[in-house]
């Protein structure tokens, strides 16, 4: 059967990647049971940075968007993105944390788990895949980052798809964060894939290099089974390529979606009015053009117009084309990472201090963490003189970095009592072991909306 099933995007990485995030849940019940009737793959509707700025932004609670979500959708099935030892923050947790909030997001009501690691190092998946297939229930999904690079060839990335496979992961997904998959690489990746795997393959691309739908064409011929795609009044540009457009490219093909193309067009119309919504309140200014040049620097759309920015409010706006000169030798000497949270913002870092200051006369300590191995194993090789620049005689990590880490979820409920709620759920204590200063407030503004309606 070449059917070819969609994943549909729009209630996470569509509105993350078009409106930073800011969609609510009330702007999705609307359309939830219609959503759900269409006969998608699954819905992407968590994870990512959803959860953060659920509290830090919309005054939301993440697991409550959750649950309300799978009242209104039973039948398809909820997915989320999963940071592999990081969670959905930007540091390692450990294991119980890993292993509680795998539990916890399945019992909320998650059915298919996709777990990433910036660097590709599954020893940083280990943790995730393992609590998702003890959980008996979820669909794991092991992940590729998909990057440039000397040493990134297909033989490599077929040898970490190998041991996530070998780890008992139920399907594979190839990242295509920054929308560098050329049409022709796709092809012949998804065809080496296909050729020594045995799980199905997904791909999640984006067009901010204007490849989107071409190289998902290419992809489905060489056989891959799912593509992401987002509805289109949050598709396309720097989302992924639009949900109707490739449903109406694969109609009457042996690849055809089964997706019933009228079903579609009052879903567009709805996230039109949201989209507009989007922009008014939060004076949103969107992405209007793709941007081939993304290729070239390998940078995440979204972090070009962060570092112009940040630059711009140093004075410094004109060293913004030397500043992007600069990432690919910075990325060179920490041994090619990906560039995906949090390596692409570590490495904008150091590429911008190194042309503001000079080449490392100031290195951050995320890049000696990076050096010293705590964030895992880096696909290529970090010189010697480099690594003794960065952290001297410092000995390197050589085994899975979380194995370093004590227990935190005890400490957290601990704190959390000292600060008026010793009957934290395990909910609220995951939140705010995540991000305790975002979670914190959050909990005490509600607390005292509670109090301010019993009196």
């Amino acid at each position: 059967m070449a059917q070819v099933k969609i994943t549909e995007t729009v209630l996470r990485d569509g509105h993350q990647s078009i409106a930073a995030t800011r969609m609510r849940l009330r702007q999705m019940l609307p359309v939830l049971e219609a959503m759900d009737d269409i006969g998608y793959n699954a819905l992407e509707c968590w994870g990512g940075a959803t959860f953060d700025t659920c509290m830090r932004f919309l005054d939301e609670d993440p697991w409550e968007r959750l649950r309300t979500i799978k009242k209104y959708v039973k039948k398809t099935p909820l997915q989320m993105l999963f940071r592999g030892q990081n969670i959905l923050g930007y540091r390692h947790y450990a294991d119980d944390v890993v292993y509680e909030f795998v539990n916890r997001a399945v019992d909320n009501g998650i059915d298919i788990i996709r777990v990433f690691d910036a660097l590709n190092d599954p020893r940083n998946m280990e943790a995730a895949i393992k609590a998702a297939k003890d959980t008996k229930s979820v669909h794991v999904q092991g992940t590729l980052v998909y990057t440039i690079s000397p040493i990134h060839t297909l033989e490599s990335f077929t040898r970490v798809a190998g041991e996530l496979e070998d780890m008992g992961v139920d399907s594979v997904c190839i990242k295509d964060m920054s929308g560098l998959l050329a049409p022709y690489d796709a092809y012949n990746l998804v065809r080496m894939l296909k050729k020594h795997l045995h799980v199905p393959i997904e791909l999640h691309t984006h067009c901010t290099c204007g490849f989107g739908e071409m190289t998902y064409l290419k992809a489905i011929e060489a056989g891959v089974d799912i593509i992401d795609t987002a509805l289109s009044p949050f598709g396309e540009i720097t989302s992924q390529p639009a949900t109707e457009t490739m449903v109406m490219a694969l109609q009457g093909s042996i690849y055809d979606s089964g997706i019933d193309i009228e079903k579609l067009w009052p879903l567009t119309e709805h996230f039109k009015q949201v989209r507009k919504e989007l922009a008014d309140e939060f004076k949103l200014t969107m992405p209007a053009q793709i941007n081939p040049a993304v290729r070239k620097y390998q940078i995440p759309g979204g972090m070009l117009t962060n570092l112009y920015n940040q630059l711009k409010n140093q004075g410094a706006e004109d060293r913004f084309d030397d500043v992007l000169a600069e990432m690919p030798n910075v990325r060179r000497d920490l041994g090619y990472p990906p560039l995906v949270t949090p390596t692409s913002q570590i490495t904008g870092s150091a590429a911008a201090l190194n042309v503001l200051f000079g080449r490392y006369k100031i290195i951050t300590n995320e890049v000696r963490d990076i050096v010293r191995g705590k964030y895992g194993r880096v696909p290529g090789t970090i010189s010697e003189e480099f690594r003794k620049m960065c952290i001297g005689d410092e000995p390197v990590i050589d085994h899975r970095p979380a194995d370093d880490l004590e227990p935190e979820l005890g400490k957290a409920k601990e704190e959390l009592a000292k600060e008026g709620f010793p009957d934290a759920s395990p909910e609220d204590v995951l939140s705010y072991t995540l991000f305790p200063e975002v979670a914190l407030p959050f909990f005490k503004s509600h607390q005292k909306k509670q109090t301010q309606e019993k009196a």
